[in-house]
């Protein structure tokens, strides 16, 4: 089983940038896909991103431009760099494995953009 455990969130102004990581021991020799999604209070979780084994990456429409999901094998993280910050992307981010690998979620980590 590969766990995924996020880290970075935080306190951002708005138009600033954060960098979440999702670090999960087995995923890249397990050929793991990875996904990024953000839950606001009270509205549904959100597909924000994912990252597929082959390296390809998508991006939903409220992000694309502003976020980039990459990975380093070499220390089994996946990293999403989120920059131009908006008040509306405030929320708590998780990551969770899946493709080959089966569907784990992280416990999640807090953005708040405010100023």
């Amino acid at each position: 089983q590969v766990h995924p455990v996020e880290s970075g969130g935080g306190l951002v102004q708005p138009g600033g940038s954060l960098r979440l990581s999702c670090t999960a021991p087995g995923f890249s020799s397990n050929n793991c896909d990875m996904d990024w999604y953000r839950q606001a209070a009270g509205k549904q979780r959100e597909w924000v991103s994912f990252i597929v084994a082959d390296g390809t990456t998508h991006y939903a429409a409220s992000v694309k431009g502003r976020f980039t999901i990459s990975k380093d094998k070499a220390v089994d993280t996946v990293y999403l760099q989120m920059n131009s910050l908006k008040p509306e992307d405030t929320a708590m981010y998780f990551c969770k494995t899946g493709g080959r690998c089966p569907d784990n979620w992280g416990q999640g980590t807090q953005v708040t953009v405010s100023s």
